[in-house]
Order: C-alpha cells, then structure tokens, then sequence
C-alpha cells in the first residue's frame, strides 16, 4: 500500500487537468443521451396511440399516392406538349424541304432562296427592335503626343 500513492500522485500532477476535464465531458455526455432517451417516446405505444396510428399511416399513404398521381399527370401532359413541338418542327422542316425541291425543279437556286428569306426576317426584326444610339463625344485618355 505504501507503493501506491506514489505513481498515482505523480500521474495526477502530470495529467490532473486533463482527467479532470475528461470526467466533465463525460459527466455532460451521459447527463444529454439520458434526457434525449427521456424526452423519445416509447417503441411500444399505449393503447390510444396505437388506435390513432394506423389511421395517420393511411391519410398519408393516401396523400402520397395522390400526390404521385397528380406529378405523373403533369408529366403526361409535359410530354405530349413536347411531341406536337416536334411534330410541328417536323412539319416546318418538310415544308422548307418541299420548297427547295420546287425551286429547284424551277430552275431557281435553293440555297440563295434560303439566304434571301433569311436575310428578311433578319432585317424586319432589326428595324423593329434596333434604335440607333448616338456615341458621346468622349475624349481620349491619353493626348495625342
């Protein structure tokens, strides 16, 4: 017994601080699983819960099928909008290719046809939507020496 408190007194004076905030730490880590594990409701419900429950698990089940089936609807409907795009891009394509055929069994160039049809709607919409900006008269930075 006399050897004993030699090596434990000497382990205090090294790591006193250190044990003593681990035994802190410790002490607020059992103190906060015990009130979580308190404040958690039983894994096996009372009688009155366990009549509640089931109805709550098919209101929701209920909603999440509705919920499922209204988004699959939309997305039907996100889809045919998509098929009578390209259907419509189809028939535009088909068209141009209908009358580059005929301008060309008239003799006509297609291409410059295309370019020329091109070139009006260009031009149309840049009347339309360009006004001409006047520049300020700035001065240049540096002068001219």
């Amino acid at each position: 017994l006399r050897l004993l408190p030699v090596p434990v007194g000497s382990l205090l004076s090294s790591y006193g601080w250190y044990i003593l905030l681990a035994a802190v730490a410790i002490y607020v880590l059992v103190q906060k699983i015990s009130q979580s594990l308190a404040a958690r409701p039983s894994s096996q419900p009372g009688g009155a819960d366990a009549a509640v429950e089931p109805d709550m698990v098919v209101r929701r089940q209920e909603a999440l099928a509705a919920a499922r089936l209204r988004m699959q609807e939309e997305l039907n409907a996100q889809a045919e909008r998509y098929k009578e795009k390209q259907r419509q891009l189809e028939e535009e394509k088909r068209r141009q290719k209908i009358a580059m055929w005929e301008s060309m069994q008239e003799g006509k160039s297609y291409k410059g046809n295309l370019k020329l049809n091109q070139q009006e709607v260009e031009s149309g919409a840049s009347t339309s939507s360009a006004v001409p900006k006047s520049k300020p008269n700035k001065k240049p930075l540096r002068g001219g020496g």
